[in-house]
């Protein structure tokens, strides 16, 4: 018979506090060698003698684990929560070590546990090494989100990101220790608050709060509605037809690229349908608009997506907004297009009824560092005559255009 490959155990440590998993005694008392975060090391009884690893950067304790698997070494690596949810297994599967996991309660369960919230319909995120804008813009689109946060990645920097968002948030620190402290706070106050690592962050709506914020019939907390997008007119309500027809919004919202973690600006909002057709895409959504009176809350509220409303003419609205990923300029000047290529989102998008408007708005970009391309959208629509026959209804043919910034010259 060959040699049997040792499997190395992955043990997770409860984040709410309970007992390891029964079998996780057996397996230290026979190991040669112990990986592990500092507390969580000290949290379990390692035999004396035993070689032990703090993580840290974790190439080297993975070459240690396969130089263990190599030796016929029995080996345990410790980890906290759940180690196939946003932990180390990840890792030690790409690397090839066989494994045998023992998992416990995560952070994320633990966090919502002691909230008292569902959260079947939440979205999961981290700002863990990596760009934690895109888990900022998370918490500004959905309802309910939980953050794995890292030193200045943390609720802090959440909490201003949030500023002018309806959102509580739910901190807790050090889950499962007798450090163990959770807080309900304002992102105001989260901002001004300092936290202790590690803690994660739970981003609620009021709907959340309330509990009432369940997982979508299709079974998908952050992805397009059920119901498509590129909506008919008659899915908005709008004024005296001042809605971006479906043809032109159907290209517009491909060009902008909206998905869960970015944030769009609808500038010269109208009805809102451009926003809300991004936010049904999972994008944090500013809609910037003049008119208090514009029927865009009550549209985003019929289609259940969450739009930030700013009222107010632009440019100057734009000020001190948080920078954009795309923008789409749905009304204003050249004023406005400057001030929004001052602020060199990656994409913009230009919709121009007007053709006197086209060469100033592409020369415009062009200078600011874009490439630009466009083009003209004339729809034809089917339309009943009498006695069954059919034709053809022109809409208002409408200029498109696009701009790309390199990303060398995007903002870092």
């Amino acid at each position: 018979m060959g040699r049997v490959t040792p499997t190395v155990l992955v043990a997770g440590i409860d984040a709410a506090g309970g007992p390891a998993h029964p079998a996780l005694a057996e397996a230290l008392a026979g190991a040669g060698l112990v990986v592990g975060a500092a507390r969580h090391l000290a949290a379990v009884p390692v035999p004396p003698g035993c070689v032990t690893v703090v993580l840290g950067p974790l190439a080297p304790a993975l070459d240690r684990l396969a130089a263990a698997v190599a030796a016929g070494t029995p080996a345990v690596v410790l980890a906290s929560g759940d180690p196939g949810f946003f932990g180390i297994l990840r890792r030690l599967r790409a690397v090839g070590l066989p494994v045998r996991v023992l998992p416990a309660v995560s952070s994320v369960a633990a966090a919502f546990a002691r909230a008292g919230l569902p959260w079947d319909g939440a979205a999961v995120v981290t700002a863990h090494g990596r760009d934690p804008r895109p888990a900022l813009n998370a918490c500004r689109a959905l309802p309910a989100v939980a953050v794995l946060t890292a030193p200045g990645a943390g609720a802090a920097e959440l909490g201003a990101g949030l500023a002018g968002w309806d959102r509580r948030l739910v901190v807790a620190e050090h889950l499962g220790t007798p450090d163990e402290r959770v807080t309900w706070t304002t992102p105001a106050e989260a901002a001004a608050t300092t936290w202790a690592d590690p803690h994660v962050v739970l981003s609620l709506a009021p709907e959340a709060v309330a509990g009432s914020a369940g997982m979508r019939a299709d079974d998908q907390p952050a992805a397009a509605s059920a119901g498509g997008w590129a909506l008919p007119e008659s899915a908005y309500a709008h004024r005296d037809s001042m809605i971006t027809k479906a043809e032109v919004r159907a290209l517009a919202v491909a060009r902008l690229r909206p998905r869960l973690g970015r944030l769009v600006w609808d500038v010269g909002a109208g009805s809102g349908s451009v926003g809300i057709e991004c936010a049904l895409l999972g994008a944090a959504v500013l809609a910037v608009e003049r008119d208090p009176d514009a029927p865009i809350r009550a549209n985003a509220a019929r289609h259940g997506v969450d739009v930030r409303v700013v009222t107010g003419a632009a440019p100057a609205a734009l000020a001190g907004l948080p920078d954009p990923d795309a923008v789409f300029v749905g009304g204003g000047g050249v004023d406005v297009l400057a001030a929004v290529a001052d602020r060199r989102p990656p994409r913009v998008v230009v919709a121009l009824a007007a053709l006197d408007r086209v060469a100033p708005a592409v020369h415009l970009l062009r200078a600011a560092g874009y490439a630009v391309d466009g083009c003209q959208l004339a729809a034809a629509r089917l339309a009943d005559l009498p006695g069954g026959s059919l034709r053809l209804a022109a809409t208002n043919p409408v200029v498109l255009l696009t701009g790309e910034l390199p990303s060398a010259r995007r903002k870092p």
